[in-house]
Protein backbone atom coordinates (compact mmCIF):
# COMPACT_ATOMS: atom_id res chain seq x y z
CA UNK A 1 0.00 0.00 0.00
CA UNK A 2 1.84 3.43 -1.09
CA UNK A 3 -0.13 5.36 1.67
CA UNK A 4 1.36 2.82 4.19
CA UNK A 5 4.47 2.73 3.46
CA UNK A 6 5.30 7.19 2.21
CA UNK A 7 3.82 7.45 5.77
CA UNK A 8 6.31 5.06 7.38
CA UNK A 9 9.26 7.13 6.12
CA UNK A 10 7.93 9.72 7.53
CA UNK A 11 7.14 8.18 10.62
CA UNK A 12 11.01 6.63 11.16
CA UNK A 13 12.23 10.20 10.07
CA UNK A 14 13.32 13.17 12.09
CA UNK A 15 10.28 15.61 11.43
CA UNK A 16 8.87 15.44 14.99
CA UNK A 17 5.15 16.31 14.39
CA UNK A 18 2.98 15.37 10.92
CA UNK A 19 -0.10 16.93 10.20
CA UNK A 20 -2.50 14.98 8.65
CA UNK A 21 -6.11 16.82 6.97
CA UNK A 22 -8.48 13.91 6.06
CA UNK A 23 -12.32 13.05 6.68
CA UNK A 24 -11.14 9.64 6.46
CA UNK A 25 -9.99 9.08 10.62
CA UNK A 26 -10.29 5.41 10.70
CA UNK A 27 -8.43 4.98 8.05
CA UNK A 28 -5.54 7.13 8.91
CA UNK A 29 -5.69 5.69 12.72
CA UNK A 30 -5.48 2.47 10.74
CA UNK A 31 -2.43 2.93 9.05
CA UNK A 32 -0.36 4.19 11.92
CA UNK A 33 -1.51 1.20 13.73
CA UNK A 34 0.13 -0.86 11.37
CA UNK A 35 2.94 1.08 11.32
CA UNK A 36 3.85 1.09 15.30
CA UNK A 37 3.28 -2.93 15.44
CA UNK A 38 5.45 -2.82 12.41
CA UNK A 39 8.23 -1.33 14.17
CA UNK A 40 7.21 -2.06 17.72
CA UNK A 41 6.24 1.01 18.72
CA UNK A 42 3.47 2.07 20.90
CA UNK A 43 0.69 4.25 19.70
CA UNK A 44 -1.37 6.29 21.18
CA UNK A 45 -4.94 8.16 21.02
CA UNK A 46 -6.02 11.17 22.41
CA UNK A 47 -9.57 12.75 21.62
CA UNK A 48 -11.31 15.36 24.17
CA UNK A 49 -14.12 13.08 24.87
CA UNK A 50 -11.90 10.36 25.80
CA UNK A 51 -8.81 11.23 26.78
CA UNK A 52 -5.22 9.53 26.47
CA UNK A 53 -5.44 5.74 25.38
CA UNK A 54 -3.57 3.25 23.92
CA UNK A 55 -4.73 1.62 20.37
CA UNK A 56 -2.26 -1.53 19.69
CA UNK A 57 -3.14 -3.06 22.90
CA UNK A 58 -5.98 -2.45 25.23
CA UNK A 59 -4.97 -0.70 28.47
CA UNK A 60 -7.42 1.52 29.22
CA UNK A 61 -8.16 5.06 29.34
CA UNK A 62 -6.48 7.96 30.47
CA UNK A 63 -9.32 10.58 31.73
CA UNK A 64 -7.45 12.51 33.89
CA UNK A 65 -5.59 13.54 30.36
CA UNK A 66 -8.76 14.64 28.54
CA UNK A 67 -7.65 18.23 28.52
CA UNK A 68 -5.66 19.60 25.95
CA UNK A 69 -3.23 21.16 28.29
CA UNK A 70 -3.10 17.80 30.25
CA UNK A 71 -2.40 15.52 27.76
CA UNK A 72 0.20 17.97 26.27
CA UNK A 73 2.25 18.02 29.67
CA UNK A 74 1.98 14.35 29.86
CA UNK A 75 3.35 13.70 26.67
CA UNK A 76 6.37 16.18 26.96
CA UNK A 77 7.30 14.52 30.56
CA UNK A 78 7.11 11.37 29.25
CA UNK A 79 9.97 8.92 28.84
CA UNK A 80 8.19 6.55 26.90
CA UNK A 81 8.87 6.00 23.14
CA UNK A 82 5.93 5.91 20.93
CA UNK A 83 3.49 7.74 18.38
CA UNK A 84 0.89 10.31 19.82
CA UNK A 85 -2.02 11.01 17.51
CA UNK A 86 -4.71 13.73 19.07
CA UNK A 87 -7.99 13.69 17.32
CA UNK A 88 -9.81 17.15 15.90
CA UNK A 89 -7.09 19.14 18.05
CA UNK A 90 -7.74 22.15 15.81
CA UNK A 91 -9.86 24.18 18.35
CA UNK A 92 -6.67 24.09 20.70
CA UNK A 93 -3.83 24.29 18.97
CA UNK A 94 -3.23 28.20 19.02
CA UNK A 95 -3.82 28.87 22.63
CA UNK A 96 -0.47 30.06 23.54
CA UNK A 97 0.32 28.03 26.06
CA UNK A 98 -0.72 24.35 23.97
CA UNK A 99 1.48 25.99 21.24
CA UNK A 100 4.38 26.57 23.70
CA UNK A 101 3.69 22.31 24.67
CA UNK A 102 3.61 21.47 21.18
CA UNK A 103 6.93 23.63 20.12
CA UNK A 104 8.79 21.77 23.41
CA UNK A 105 7.55 18.48 22.59
CA UNK A 106 8.94 19.09 18.96
CA UNK A 107 12.40 19.99 20.22
CA UNK A 108 12.41 16.87 22.73
CA UNK A 109 11.13 14.58 19.81
CA UNK A 110 13.57 15.88 17.05
CA UNK A 111 15.95 13.17 16.00
CA UNK A 112 13.87 10.25 17.38
CA UNK A 113 10.84 7.69 16.43
CA UNK A 114 8.75 9.77 18.80
CA UNK A 115 5.78 11.39 16.90
CA UNK A 116 2.68 13.54 17.44
CA UNK A 117 0.56 13.04 14.93
CA UNK A 118 -2.44 15.65 14.85
CA UNK A 119 -5.82 14.39 12.35
CA UNK A 120 -8.66 16.44 11.98
CA UNK A 121 -10.51 17.45 8.52
CA UNK A 122 -8.70 21.12 9.11
CA UNK A 123 -5.71 22.32 11.19
CA UNK A 124 -4.24 26.00 10.89
CA UNK A 125 -1.03 25.59 12.51
CA UNK A 126 0.70 28.51 14.30
CA UNK A 127 3.52 30.18 11.99
CA UNK A 128 5.89 29.44 14.70
CA UNK A 129 5.03 25.36 14.32
CA UNK A 130 5.74 25.35 10.87
CA UNK A 131 9.29 24.33 10.48
CA UNK A 132 8.25 21.36 12.90
CA UNK A 133 5.87 20.37 11.17
CA UNK A 134 5.16 18.13 8.02
CA UNK A 135 1.79 17.25 5.73
CA UNK A 136 0.60 14.33 5.03
CA UNK A 137 -2.53 13.31 2.35
CA UNK A 138 -4.13 10.58 2.43
CA UNK A 139 -4.24 9.40 -0.94
CA UNK A 140 -7.79 9.11 -2.94
CA UNK A 141 -8.97 6.03 -5.13
CA UNK A 142 -7.66 5.49 -8.59
CA UNK A 143 -9.53 4.16 -11.31
CA UNK A 144 -8.92 0.25 -10.42
CA UNK A 145 -9.45 1.04 -6.67
CA UNK A 146 -13.18 2.03 -7.59
CA UNK A 147 -13.46 -0.28 -10.10
CA UNK A 148 -12.86 -2.54 -6.88
CA UNK A 149 -15.27 -1.07 -4.85
CA UNK A 150 -18.18 -1.36 -7.32
CA UNK A 151 -17.60 -5.05 -7.58
CA UNK A 152 -17.50 -5.20 -3.66
CA UNK A 153 -20.09 -3.23 -2.96
CA UNK A 154 -22.68 -5.24 -5.75
CA UNK A 155 -21.42 -8.59 -3.91
CA UNK A 156 -21.95 -6.95 -0.60
CA UNK A 157 -25.83 -5.98 -1.26
CA UNK A 158 -26.29 -9.10 -3.62
CA UNK A 159 -25.35 -11.16 0.09
CA UNK A 160 -27.35 -8.72 2.33
CA UNK A 161 -30.53 -8.43 -0.12
CA UNK A 162 -30.39 -11.69 -1.91
CA UNK A 163 -31.47 -10.00 -5.24
CA UNK A 164 -28.79 -10.01 -8.16
CA UNK A 165 -26.97 -6.95 -8.74
CA UNK A 166 -27.01 -5.76 -12.42
CA UNK A 167 -23.82 -3.49 -13.71
CA UNK A 168 -24.25 -2.07 -16.98
CA UNK A 169 -20.73 -1.32 -18.17
CA UNK A 170 -20.61 1.84 -19.72
CA UNK A 171 -22.32 2.92 -16.69
CA UNK A 172 -19.79 1.87 -14.28
CA UNK A 173 -17.09 3.09 -16.49
CA UNK A 174 -19.04 6.74 -16.46
CA UNK A 175 -19.13 6.51 -12.58
CA UNK A 176 -15.66 5.67 -11.99
CA UNK A 177 -14.73 8.32 -13.98
CA UNK A 178 -17.22 10.80 -12.04
CA UNK A 179 -15.82 9.90 -8.84
CA UNK A 180 -12.48 10.50 -8.99
CA UNK A 181 -11.41 13.07 -6.48
CA UNK A 182 -13.82 11.41 -3.64
CA UNK A 183 -11.89 9.35 -0.91
CA UNK A 184 -12.09 5.90 -0.67
CA UNK A 185 -14.95 6.15 2.37
CA UNK A 186 -17.39 8.38 0.39
CA UNK A 187 -16.50 6.76 -2.73
CA UNK A 188 -17.46 3.65 -1.59
CA UNK A 189 -21.51 5.26 0.11
CA UNK A 190 -21.68 6.62 -3.31
CA UNK A 191 -22.00 3.42 -4.67
CA UNK A 192 -23.91 1.50 -2.11
CA UNK A 193 -26.62 4.37 -2.55
CA UNK A 194 -26.56 3.71 -6.30
CA UNK A 195 -26.63 -0.52 -6.21
CA UNK A 196 -29.39 -0.28 -3.65
CA UNK A 197 -31.34 2.02 -5.26
CA UNK A 198 -32.77 -0.52 -7.72
CA UNK A 199 -30.31 -3.22 -7.67
CA UNK A 200 -28.03 -1.69 -10.29
CA UNK A 201 -25.96 0.67 -11.61
CA UNK A 202 -27.42 2.30 -14.80
CA UNK A 203 -27.20 5.32 -16.77
CA UNK A 204 -30.02 6.35 -14.72
CA UNK A 205 -27.54 6.45 -11.60
CA UNK A 206 -24.96 8.89 -13.42
CA UNK A 207 -26.71 12.33 -12.39
CA UNK A 208 -27.92 11.30 -9.08
CA UNK A 209 -23.85 10.37 -8.25
CA UNK A 210 -22.88 13.54 -9.39
CA UNK A 211 -25.18 16.04 -7.34
CA UNK A 212 -24.13 13.88 -4.11
CA UNK A 213 -20.72 14.23 -5.60
CA UNK A 214 -21.16 18.26 -5.62
CA UNK A 215 -22.70 18.28 -1.89
CA UNK A 216 -19.70 16.30 -0.68
CA UNK A 217 -17.48 18.78 -1.66
CA UNK A 218 -19.44 22.26 -1.60
CA UNK A 219 -19.49 23.82 1.64
CA UNK A 220 -20.16 27.89 1.05
CA UNK A 221 -22.15 29.56 -1.84
CA UNK A 222 -19.86 29.99 -4.10
CA UNK A 223 -19.97 27.51 -6.57
CA UNK A 224 -23.71 25.98 -7.39
CA UNK A 225 -24.97 23.25 -9.13
CA UNK A 226 -26.99 23.51 -12.33
CA UNK A 227 -29.10 20.99 -12.68
CA UNK A 228 -30.65 19.19 -16.09
CA UNK A 229 -28.44 20.64 -18.40
CA UNK A 230 -28.78 17.90 -20.63
CA UNK A 231 -31.89 19.25 -22.38
CA UNK A 232 -29.89 22.24 -23.37
CA UNK A 233 -27.65 20.75 -25.79
CA UNK A 234 -30.52 20.32 -28.48
CA UNK A 235 -31.61 24.47 -28.24
CA UNK A 236 -32.04 26.03 -31.37
CA UNK A 237 -29.47 27.99 -33.09
CA UNK A 238 -26.02 28.96 -32.34
CA UNK A 239 -24.68 27.15 -34.96
CA UNK A 240 -20.90 28.40 -34.82
CA UNK A 241 -20.56 27.37 -31.25
CA UNK A 242 -22.43 24.06 -31.80
CA UNK A 243 -19.74 23.47 -34.80
CA UNK A 244 -16.80 24.70 -32.47
CA UNK A 245 -17.49 22.61 -29.73
CA UNK A 246 -18.30 19.57 -31.75
CA UNK A 247 -14.90 20.05 -33.33
CA UNK A 248 -13.10 19.99 -29.42
CA UNK A 249 -15.41 17.24 -27.57
CA UNK A 250 -13.21 14.06 -28.07
CA UNK A 251 -10.03 15.84 -26.62
CA UNK A 252 -12.02 17.46 -24.09
CA UNK A 253 -13.33 14.28 -22.73
CA UNK A 254 -9.54 12.41 -23.48
CA UNK A 255 -10.97 10.13 -26.48
CA UNK A 256 -8.59 11.81 -28.77
CA UNK A 257 -4.89 11.78 -28.59
CA UNK A 258 -2.81 14.29 -31.19
CA UNK A 259 0.96 15.70 -30.38
CA UNK A 260 0.42 19.33 -29.94
CA UNK A 261 -2.95 19.66 -29.51
CA UNK A 262 -3.89 20.44 -25.24
CA UNK A 263 -7.54 19.86 -24.18
CA UNK A 264 -9.61 22.74 -24.37
CA UNK A 265 -9.46 25.41 -21.93
CA UNK A 266 -12.24 27.62 -22.10
CA UNK A 267 -14.26 30.47 -23.40
CA UNK A 268 -15.61 33.87 -23.27
CA UNK A 269 -19.12 34.20 -24.49
CA UNK A 270 -19.57 38.05 -24.37
CA UNK A 271 -23.19 40.20 -25.41
CA UNK A 272 -26.00 42.05 -24.95
CA UNK A 273 -27.78 41.88 -21.81
CA UNK A 274 -30.51 39.02 -22.24
CA UNK A 275 -29.79 37.87 -25.43
CA UNK A 276 -28.84 34.27 -24.32
CA UNK A 277 -25.73 33.74 -22.82
CA UNK A 278 -26.20 31.50 -19.76
CA UNK A 279 -28.52 29.59 -22.42
CA UNK A 280 -24.87 29.35 -24.15
CA UNK A 281 -23.35 27.82 -21.24
CA UNK A 282 -25.85 25.60 -20.72
CA UNK A 283 -26.07 24.27 -23.51
CA UNK A 284 -22.23 23.40 -23.55
CA UNK A 285 -22.31 21.59 -20.56
CA UNK A 286 -25.58 20.04 -22.45
CA UNK A 287 -24.02 19.00 -25.40
CA UNK A 288 -20.82 17.55 -24.02
CA UNK A 289 -23.10 15.83 -21.52
CA UNK A 290 -21.25 17.19 -18.13
CA UNK A 291 -22.15 18.94 -15.06
CA UNK A 292 -22.12 22.64 -14.71
CA UNK A 293 -21.10 24.59 -12.09
CA UNK A 294 -21.97 27.99 -11.76
CA UNK A 295 -19.33 30.48 -10.06
CA UNK A 296 -20.65 33.75 -8.26
CA UNK A 297 -18.20 36.00 -7.79
CA UNK A 298 -19.91 37.89 -5.56
CA UNK A 299 -20.37 35.64 -2.77
CA UNK A 300 -16.59 35.28 -3.36
CA UNK A 301 -15.59 38.30 -1.38
CA UNK A 302 -15.16 37.56 2.27
CA UNK A 303 -14.69 40.82 4.54
CA UNK A 304 -10.89 39.76 6.12
CA UNK A 305 -7.78 40.28 4.48
CA UNK A 306 -6.57 36.91 2.32
CA UNK A 307 -9.73 35.01 2.93
CA UNK A 308 -11.13 35.76 -0.55
CA UNK A 309 -8.02 34.32 -2.42
CA UNK A 310 -8.75 30.84 -0.13
CA UNK A 311 -12.49 31.03 -1.51
CA UNK A 312 -11.34 31.28 -4.83
CA UNK A 313 -8.66 28.41 -4.64
CA UNK A 314 -11.15 26.57 -2.80
CA UNK A 315 -13.70 26.74 -5.64
CA UNK A 316 -11.18 26.06 -8.23
CA UNK A 317 -10.39 22.95 -6.41
CA UNK A 318 -14.19 22.02 -6.18
CA UNK A 319 -14.42 22.15 -10.14
CA UNK A 320 -11.31 20.22 -10.51
CA UNK A 321 -12.76 17.56 -8.16
CA UNK A 322 -15.64 17.35 -10.35
CA UNK A 323 -14.61 17.13 -13.50
CA UNK A 324 -15.33 16.46 -15.97
CA UNK A 325 -17.38 19.63 -15.98
CA UNK A 326 -18.33 23.30 -17.22
CA UNK A 327 -17.42 25.93 -14.75
CA UNK A 328 -19.30 28.65 -15.45
CA UNK A 329 -18.26 32.12 -14.44
CA UNK A 330 -21.09 34.62 -14.76
CA UNK A 331 -20.28 38.68 -15.26
CA UNK A 332 -16.76 38.52 -15.08
CA UNK A 333 -15.81 41.44 -15.19
CA UNK A 334 -17.97 42.32 -11.78
CA UNK A 335 -15.47 40.36 -10.01
CA UNK A 336 -11.83 41.31 -11.43
CA UNK A 337 -12.36 44.54 -12.64
CA UNK A 338 -10.90 46.75 -9.98
CA UNK A 339 -12.20 49.31 -7.95
CA UNK A 340 -11.36 51.09 -4.94
CA UNK A 341 -11.07 48.46 -2.60
CA UNK A 342 -7.31 46.72 -1.02
CA UNK A 343 -5.80 45.23 -4.34
CA UNK A 344 -8.19 42.09 -3.86
CA UNK A 345 -9.28 42.24 -7.54
CA UNK A 346 -6.24 42.25 -8.83
CA UNK A 347 -4.92 39.33 -6.67
CA UNK A 348 -8.14 36.92 -7.33
CA UNK A 349 -7.59 38.39 -10.94
CA UNK A 350 -3.69 36.92 -10.91
CA UNK A 351 -5.03 33.84 -8.73
CA UNK A 352 -7.07 32.70 -11.32
CA UNK A 353 -5.01 33.63 -14.70
CA UNK A 354 -2.32 31.33 -12.88
CA UNK A 355 -4.97 29.10 -12.41
CA UNK A 356 -6.02 28.76 -16.53
CA UNK A 357 -2.49 28.62 -16.98
CA UNK A 358 -1.71 25.79 -15.22
CA UNK A 359 -4.87 23.98 -14.81
CA UNK A 360 -4.50 20.21 -16.48
CA UNK A 361 -8.09 19.06 -15.08
CA UNK A 362 -10.98 18.07 -17.11
CA UNK A 363 -12.49 22.03 -16.16
CA UNK A 364 -13.63 24.03 -19.13
CA UNK A 365 -14.35 27.48 -18.24
CA UNK A 366 -16.79 29.53 -20.36
CA UNK A 367 -16.74 33.13 -18.53
CA UNK A 368 -19.65 35.44 -19.70
CA UNK A 369 -19.50 39.51 -19.98
CA UNK A 370 -21.68 42.07 -20.79
CA UNK A 371 -18.85 44.99 -20.80
CA UNK A 372 -15.77 44.05 -22.37
CA UNK A 373 -14.63 47.82 -21.19
CA UNK A 374 -14.63 46.06 -17.74
CA UNK A 375 -12.58 43.18 -18.84
CA UNK A 376 -8.34 43.61 -18.27
CA UNK A 377 -6.65 42.77 -21.56
CA UNK A 378 -4.85 39.66 -20.09
CA UNK A 379 -7.50 37.82 -19.93
CA UNK A 380 -9.17 38.21 -23.15
CA UNK A 381 -6.32 37.39 -24.88
CA UNK A 382 -5.80 34.06 -26.83
CA UNK A 383 -3.64 31.56 -24.68
CA UNK A 384 -5.61 31.97 -21.32
CA UNK A 385 -9.08 31.02 -22.99
CA UNK A 386 -9.75 29.72 -26.65
CA UNK A 387 -11.98 31.82 -28.03
CA UNK A 388 -14.29 34.93 -27.69
CA UNK A 389 -18.02 34.33 -28.94
CA UNK A 390 -20.42 37.35 -29.39
CA UNK A 391 -23.78 36.23 -28.32
CA UNK A 392 -25.78 39.32 -30.73
CA UNK A 393 -29.43 40.73 -30.87
CA UNK A 394 -31.06 37.76 -32.44
CA UNK A 395 -32.14 38.49 -36.53
CA UNK A 396 -35.74 38.17 -37.60
CA UNK A 397 -35.86 34.03 -38.24
CA UNK A 398 -33.97 33.24 -34.69
CA UNK A 399 -36.84 35.65 -33.04
CA UNK A 400 -40.16 33.83 -34.58
CA UNK A 401 -38.14 30.55 -32.93
CA UNK A 402 -38.11 32.39 -29.57
CA UNK A 403 -41.79 33.85 -29.84
CA UNK A 404 -42.56 29.93 -30.72
CA UNK A 405 -41.10 28.54 -27.47
CA UNK A 406 -42.03 30.69 -25.25
CA UNK A 407 -45.82 30.31 -26.36
CA UNK A 408 -45.81 26.60 -26.37
CA UNK A 409 -43.69 26.63 -22.86
CA UNK A 410 -46.44 27.68 -21.54
CA UNK A 411 -49.25 25.70 -23.20
CA UNK A 412 -50.99 28.87 -25.26
CA UNK A 413 -52.08 28.26 -28.99
CA UNK A 414 -49.88 29.85 -31.73
CA UNK A 415 -53.17 29.20 -34.40
CA UNK A 416 -54.10 32.70 -33.85
CA UNK A 417 -50.72 34.19 -33.71
CA UNK A 418 -48.92 36.08 -37.08
CA UNK A 419 -45.56 34.79 -35.64
CA UNK A 420 -43.60 36.44 -38.76
CA UNK A 421 -45.43 39.69 -38.15
CA UNK A 422 -44.75 39.84 -34.64
CA UNK A 423 -41.12 38.61 -35.09
CA UNK A 424 -40.24 41.49 -37.81
CA UNK A 425 -41.83 44.00 -35.56
CA UNK A 426 -39.60 43.57 -32.80
CA UNK A 427 -36.43 43.99 -33.97
CA UNK A 428 -34.00 45.10 -31.55
CA UNK A 429 -35.57 43.08 -29.11
CA UNK A 430 -33.58 40.28 -26.72
CA UNK A 431 -34.64 36.98 -26.30
CA UNK A 432 -35.05 37.96 -22.64
CA UNK A 433 -37.43 41.09 -24.12
CA UNK A 434 -39.45 38.79 -26.36
CA UNK A 435 -40.06 36.61 -23.31
CA UNK A 436 -41.55 39.43 -21.16
CA UNK A 437 -43.63 40.40 -24.18
CA UNK A 438 -45.08 36.60 -24.16
CA UNK A 439 -45.60 37.00 -20.34
CA UNK A 440 -47.14 40.68 -20.74
CA UNK A 441 -49.79 39.54 -23.60
CA UNK A 442 -50.60 36.85 -21.77
CA UNK A 443 -51.60 38.72 -18.44
CA UNK A 444 -53.83 40.92 -20.61
CA UNK A 445 -55.13 37.71 -22.11
CA UNK A 446 -56.31 35.84 -19.41
CA UNK A 447 -57.48 39.06 -17.71
CA UNK A 448 -59.68 39.24 -20.48
CA UNK A 449 -60.46 35.94 -20.45
CA UNK A 450 -59.79 35.78 -24.10
CA UNK A 451 -57.61 33.67 -26.14
CA UNK A 452 -54.13 34.76 -27.45
CA UNK A 453 -53.64 36.41 -30.87
CA UNK A 454 -51.32 38.36 -32.92
CA UNK A 455 -53.08 42.11 -31.10
CA UNK A 456 -52.09 41.51 -27.95
CA UNK A 457 -47.95 40.56 -28.77
CA UNK A 458 -48.08 43.88 -30.74
CA UNK A 459 -49.73 46.11 -28.33
CA UNK A 460 -46.68 44.57 -25.92
CA UNK A 461 -44.26 45.14 -28.58
CA UNK A 462 -45.54 48.72 -29.31
CA UNK A 463 -45.56 49.25 -25.44
CA UNK A 464 -42.18 47.92 -24.81
CA UNK A 465 -39.27 50.03 -25.18
CA UNK A 466 -35.87 47.63 -25.68
CA UNK A 467 -32.31 47.89 -24.17
CA UNK A 468 -31.16 48.65 -27.55
CA UNK A 469 -32.62 51.64 -28.13
CA UNK A 470 -32.67 52.69 -24.35
CA UNK A 471 -28.50 51.95 -24.05
CA UNK A 472 -28.35 52.15 -28.04
CA UNK A 473 -24.60 54.16 -27.71
CA UNK A 474 -23.62 51.53 -25.69
CA UNK A 475 -24.58 48.64 -27.06
CA UNK A 476 -24.12 49.78 -30.76
CA UNK A 477 -20.64 50.75 -29.28
CA UNK A 478 -20.38 46.82 -27.82
CA UNK A 479 -21.42 45.56 -31.36
CA UNK A 480 -19.28 47.47 -33.08
CA UNK A 481 -16.03 46.45 -31.19
CA UNK A 482 -17.06 42.63 -31.48
CA UNK A 483 -17.61 42.38 -35.39
CA UNK A 484 -14.05 42.18 -36.10
CA UNK A 485 -12.61 41.01 -32.40
CA UNK A 486 -15.09 38.09 -31.99
CA UNK A 487 -16.61 34.83 -33.21
CA UNK A 488 -20.61 35.15 -33.66
CA UNK A 489 -22.76 32.02 -31.73
CA UNK A 490 -24.72 31.88 -35.22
Amino acid sequence: MPDQKDLELLILGHTPILQIESHEEKRALNLLVRIAVGNRLPVYQWSVTEGLKRLDIDLGTQRHNAEPADVLGHIKSSNAEGIFVLLDFDPYVSEPTNTRYIKEIAMKFDGSRNKLVFISHKINMPASLNHSVVRFDLSLPNEEALINIVKEEAVNWQRESGQKVSLDKKAVSRIVSNLKGLTFKDSRRLIRNAIVHDNAITESDIDAVMEAKYQLLNRDDVISYEYDTARFGDVGGMSKLKQWLHQREKFFHGQANVQGLDAPKGLLLLGVQGCGKSLAAKAIAGIWNVPLLRFDFSALYDKYIGESENNLRSSLKTAEVMSPCVLWIDEIEKGISGGNDDGTAKRILGALLTWLAENKSNVFVVATANNIEDLPPELIRKGRLDEIFFVDLPNVEIRKQIFSIHLEKRQVSTSEVNLDEVADMCDGFSGAEIEQVVVSALYAVRAEENEMNTKYLIDEIKATRPLSVVMAERIDQLREWAADRTVPVD
